[in-house]
């Protein structure tokens, strides 16, 4: 029997929309700790790429026009992204920072909240959000 997806790969992936790859990837392997899994080129350009946490597949994304696309990113398009992203992270203060210093924009800073995780909110370059978080009680 075929299996219905690829080993290693959660059952929901979420498949954003970029400026420009290599820069996203770049972003985040320093903001987030992610690493390259998997990219295609065509013609010396990225024009699809995956990358893990701790191993598993996080997020994929492909550059604005790859494929034909029309997609823009919530930047591209003067939009706030719709949905955001819940990352849990070892030490969020420390993710907080490095996202910062690596071109994020800070949307909360790390505080412990009422439902217990620590807590904080940044946007990519691209204008998506990423909350971090570290279960903290409960």
């Amino acid at each position: 029997m075929t299996a219905t997806r690829p080993a290693n790969v959660s059952w929901l992936t979420p498949y954003l929309t970029v400026r420009d790859a290599l820069t996203s990837i770049s972003f985040f392997e320093a903001a987030f700790g992610f690493e390259l899994r998997d990219s295609v080129q065509d013609e010396g350009v990225v024009m699809h790429a995956e990358m893990t946490y701790q191993g598993q597949l996080i997020v994929m994304f492909a550059p604005e026009g790859a494929f034909g696309s029309t997609a823009k990113t919530p930047k591209n398009a003067g939009a706030i992204a719709p949905q955001s992203f819940y990352l849990y992270v070892q030490n969020v203060d420390e993710v907080h920072a490095r996202a910062i210093a690596a071109g994020a924009k800070s949307l909360s800073e790390p505080q412990d909240q009422f439902w217990g995780d620590r807590f904080a909110q940044v946007e990519d370059l691209d204008g998506y959000r990423w909350a971090l978080a570290r279960r903290v009680s409960g």
